[in-house]
Order: C-alpha cells, then sequence, then structure tokens
C-alpha cells in the first residue's frame, strides 16, 4: 500500500511519508529540497560520483539523501535538468518514490523514500528525490580499490541482485557504482530513476550484462587480483543459488 502524502505546491506538487517528515507545512517541507537550507544548518556534504547533483543532507537520526535530477549524454547539452511534462503519473521522482515504497514495504534492502517534488514551468518539469542514507556502507568499486572482496561478498552480491529479480524488478542503470556494501557485508542496491516492475524476461539478463560491463570497465584502473572471471562466477553462484 503506498502511504505517501500528496502536497499540492504552487509550482507542483509533493510526496512525503508522514512517519519519517512529519506534518510539516507546505513551506517546510520545502526547504528540505534547497541544499543552501541543509548548509546553512552546516549539514551538507556533495556525494562523490555522479552527475553533481547529490548531497548527503541532515544529522543525528535524521540522515538523508538529497537527489536533485539531471539529464545525461548528448540531450544535457540541450537542458541540464529540465523533462517534458506528460503528467504526474510519469514525474521521474514521483515514480522512483513510489517504486522504493512498494519494494521496502516487502523487505528489500533499498533506500526508503522519504520525499518528492517537481516543479512544473508550462510543459517542462524540474524534480528531486529525498531518501534515508544507507549508514556505513561504500560502493563495490570504492570496495574494490582497498582489496578484493571474499567469495562470500560476490555471493552477496549475486543474492541480493537475485532478490531484486524475484520482485520483478528492473533496474535501469545497473552498474557496480549503484551497489553498496555495509561493514558487515550487507548488499543494497541504489538509483532506481527509470526503474519499474516488470513481468519476467530478457531484461534481468541485460540487468547483469550491465553490471558486468561496469565491473570490466573498473577492472581496468586495478590490480588484476581485484577483479577476475572467477569474481564473476562467484557472483552468478549467488544470483542462481537464491
Amino acid at each position: 500500500m503506498i502511504k505517501g502524502r500528496r502536497i499540492v505546491t504552487a509550482t507542483g506538487a509533493m510526496l512525503s511519508d508522514p512517519d519519517r517528515v512529519g506534518n510539516v507545512e507546505e513551506a517546510a517541507a520545502q526547504r528540505f529540497f534547497d541544499p543552501e537550507f541543509w548548509r546553512g544548518r552546516g549539514e551538507l556534504a556533495e556525494v562523490s560520483g555522479g552527475r553533481g547533483a547529490a548531497w548527503f543532507v541532515g544529522s543525528g537520526e535524521r540522515q538523508w539523501v538529497l537527489r536533485h535530477y539531471r539529464r545525461g549524454g548528448f540531450i544535457a547539452r540541450l537542458s541540464q535538468d529540465s523533462y517534458v511534462w506528460t503528467g504526474e503519473d510519469r514525474v521521474r521522482a514521483f515514480a522512483e518514490w513510489r517504486l522504493l515504497d512498494a519494494m521496502t514495504q516487502r523487505g528489500l534492502r533499498l533506500p526508503k523514500p522519504i520525499a518528492a517534488r517537481y516543479e512544473r514551468n508550462g510543459m517542462l518539469y524540474r524534480c528531486d528525490l529525498i531518501t534515508q542514507r544507507i549508514m556505513h556502507t561504500e560502493t563495490l568499486p570504492g570496495a574494490l580499490a582497498r582489496a578484493p572482496l571474499a567469495e562470500s561478498q560476490w555471493r552477496a552480491v549475486g543474492a541480493a541482485l537475485a532478490q531484486l529479480h524475484r520482485a520483478s524488478v528492473d533496474h535501469a542503470d545497473l552498474n557496480a557504482h549503484n551497489i553498496l556494501i555495509d561493514v558487515q557485508g550487507m548488499v543494497s542496491v541504489i538509483d532506481f530513476d527509470r526503474g519499474r516492475e516488470r513481468a519476467p524476461g530478457k531484461w534481468s539478463m541485460r540487468n547483469l550484462q550491465r553490471l558486468q560491463r561496469s565491473l570490466a570497465k573498473i577492472a581496468l584502473g586495478l590490480p588484476p587480483e581485484r577483479y577476475s572471471a572467477q569474481a564473476w562466477e562467484w557472483l552468478l553462484a549467488g544470483y542462481e543459488a537464491r
């Protein structure tokens, strides 16, 4: 059951989880999407990698990730962060919020959605998403840069991906940077922009192939023992075991 609270704003709308955000007024909630609000509180840190539009925000029990949606590729030369309006149901931040909400309620280790918003200007819109930060983790490439992963860790990555696919979730950009490993070896997957629920099909194999290409690219800058054909076989063994 989707439990988001929808708030109409002067330029668009917001979704939020009252259990995590509270029943705040629109003006107060809007501040959560402003990096300068968090900077003024001394609670802002830029997330490395990506397109430079994500920040760790908050402190104490409120540890969030704020992401402003930006375009990539050739089209980014025309517009860095504007998307064509085709209806609220297709707002990218709202679609990702709903997918994360549904999947976290089913027990998957994904970022819990906090809030999402869009601001519309005629036939264009911009959007943002806030999710719960998964603490004490590093990306898979970050872990490989430090040391080789044990067989059990590769199998854990495969098992996490199998759980995602069993839940019928197609991750649109399953690269190594979107896989997190915490200090206890638990695996989480992040960044579900353009992800969706789908009936079983060839898309799951395409997800894995994309990850394999990502790992091969990362391995070019690492010592050969950090990633090998054997490591990929361990990952697949973990995937198939679940």
